[in-house]
């Protein structure tokens, strides 16, 4: 299975010569002043022992720091919201309905036109703590205008559940067993849903994807027909030995029951696993690892690289019918690119 890679422009050649060259002018002509100053002393960072692989603390909780790796976080999270009103002015609010019994419990359905139409369900990142449905609605219209319903449920943040995430994961598997059961009320094919993630999505995406769906809601054990994780977490262990412990209560059963790649005998479809070359060592080694570990039980999967991607930037990909992410996805549920 060999990794696709998406090109990225890169500055011409041009620009980086003239800005060399200026900054040798600048250089030369500040010489006399900086022969006065006294060396530069680098400050070296006294490496720790090992916590995880090679990675000591510090470097391991920065793996899983996004800020640390995309310093334009705010900007491209404020896109997504700006993107998804825009989304909305077009193709108007989506349908709300509740899937379970609390406030937080809802879902948008972006519907399109085509009747018995495949759905795909999109599950938000935020580091598990962030985020609302509303402000990912920027992928909607690739999937309504290829004749898709796109479903984005709300769930609840981890510091709202006392730190578990077995709430949230709660959440969203019933939000997808409420699509099975209430697809064609919006004019959805039951026997055709896909599931999409991205970050801590990606790893609820994976919870989902290994869901044992007989046994656990009485459904079909291929209730879900394919899946998209991108960006994704999917065995917990580095993870709990990481900062991210602060605020994620890790039990030895949360590790075990949340993490994926450890139930991939539950896993009766298809997945594409997806990441940047811009990502926190971790994010990209927890995605080649499952990925290789899908391969392994023989199961369908597909490894894209998004080459010239940070972790925010390439889940807009999604919203191209031409991108990435939008031309796999497309390609996954048998839809047109329009």
């Amino acid at each position: 299975m060999c990794p696709k890679k998406a090109t990225v422009r890169t500055q011409s050649a041009r620009r980086d010569f003239l800005g060399a060259g200026a900054a040798l002018v600048g250089f030369a002509a500040a010489g006399p002043l900086l022969a006065q100053q006294p060396p530069a002393t680098a400050v070296e960072r006294i490496k720790g022992p090992p916590v995880w692989l090679d990675m000591d603390q510090a470097e391991l909780d920065a793996a899983y720091d996004q800020i640390k790796y995309a310093p334009n976080l705010p900007q491209i999270t404020k896109r997504y919201a700006t993107n998804s009103e825009a989304a909305r002015s077009r193709l108007g609010a989506p349908r709300r309905f509740a899937y379970g019994p609390t406030a937080i419990e809802g879902l948008d359905v972006y519907a399109t036109k085509r009747p018995n139409a495949p759905i795909n369900v999109f599950i938000h990142g935020g580091a598990w703590r962030l985020g609302l449905a509303k402000d990912y609605a920027f992928p909607a219209e690739l999937f309504v205008y290829a004749g898709a319903h796109l479903v984005v449920p709300d769930f609840v943040l981890v510091q709202d559940a006392g730190g578990s995430l077995m709430p949230m994961a709660d959440q969203v598997r019933r939000a997808v067993a409420w699509v099975h059961r209430n697809a064609q009320s919006f004019g959805g094919d039951p026997n055709r849903i896909y599931i999409t993630g991205h970050s801590s999505g990606g790893h609820l995406a994976g919870v989902v994807l290994t869901t044992d769906w007989r046994k656990e809601f009485n459904l079909p054990a291929d209730t879900l027909k394919g899946g998209l994780c991108c960006s994704g977490l999917f065995d917990l262990k580095a993870v709990r030995l990481s900062a991210r412990s602060a605020y994620v209560k890790f039990t030895d059963e949360i590790e075990q029951l949340l993490s994926p790649q450890r139930h991939l005998n539950n896993l009766n479809a298809p997945v594409i696993v997806a990441y940047g070359t811009l990502e926190t060592p971790e994010f990209q080694r927890q995605s080649r690892d499952f990925a290789a570990a899908v391969k392994a039980t023989g199961k369908p999967v597909d490894l894209l690289v998004g080459e010239g991607y940070n972790h925010f930037e390439i889940i807009e990909t999604l919203a191209n019918p031409y991108g990435l992410l939008g031309r796999a996805v497309l390609e996954q549920m048998k839809l047109p690119q329009v």
